[in-house]
Parts: C-alpha cells; structure tokens; sequence
C-alpha cells in the first residue's frame, strides 16, 4: 500500500556533497518518525539519523556536524544532505519510515516501511 523510493545516490570524490531524497507514495496514509540507516559491504547495518513529525532530529556521532536530516510533510519526502563525504560513508543508504495508514474512517493500522536502498561510493 506504501512505497519508498530513494533517489540521489552516486559516486562522488571525498569531501564532496550529495543530497539523498525519500519519498512515500500511496493512498490513505500518513508518515510519523522517518529516518536513514546506511550498511557497508561486510558490516551491519546502522543508524544514520532520525527526524519525528515535530521535527525533532537525532544523529549518530560519525556523522553530527556534517549530515542534516530534513523533512517536507507536504510531500512526504524525507532528505539527508550529506557534506564533507569521506570514504567511510561508502554504503547502501535505506530510508524508512514509521506509517499511519487508513483502512476505514474508525479503524488504521501503523507499521514499519523501508526503500530499497540507493547506493553512495565516496572515493579517495
């Protein structure tokens, strides 16, 4: 019923920016919490950042100073702006995001929703 779809990623040299977008699509819905978790090759996945529907962020330590989580309710999109890239924030970065969905005018569910994921290669 909800999609995600991530656009943005690419292949840019260290110390550049890229600007990663999110954006859910469907009927009868409504994102609360949204955030970005990214996964290396051969490392588990981890949180990148989170931004509630107050707006109210949380980043982790490797990248506070130099990502910026941000959100549009109006199209319910969410972006990371990523500066200063390094190498080590070469990864697969998944957006997802807590959703409220309507099944009738009495009755919704809410459930957890992730994109495919889209690829950032930071080279040096």
């Amino acid at each position: 019923q909800v999609q995600l779809v991530e656009s943005g990623g690419g292949l840019v040299q260290a110390g550049e920016s890229l600007r990663l977008s999110c954006a859910a699509s469907g009927r009868d819905f409504s994102p609360n919490a949204m955030g970005w978790s990214r996964q290396a090759p051969g490392k588990q996945r981890e949180f990148v950042a989170t931004i509630t529907s107050s707006g109210i962020t949380n980043y982790a330590d490797s990248v506070k100073g130099r990502f910026t989580i941000s959100r549009d309710n109006a199209k319910n999109t969410v972006y990371l702006q990523m500066n200063s890239l390094k190498p080590e924030d070469t990864a697969v970065y998944y957006c997802n995001a807590n959703i409220r969905t309507r099944i009738s005018d009495s009755v919704g569910a809410v459930g957890d929703y992730w994109g495919q994921g889209t690829q950032v290669t930071v080279s040096s």
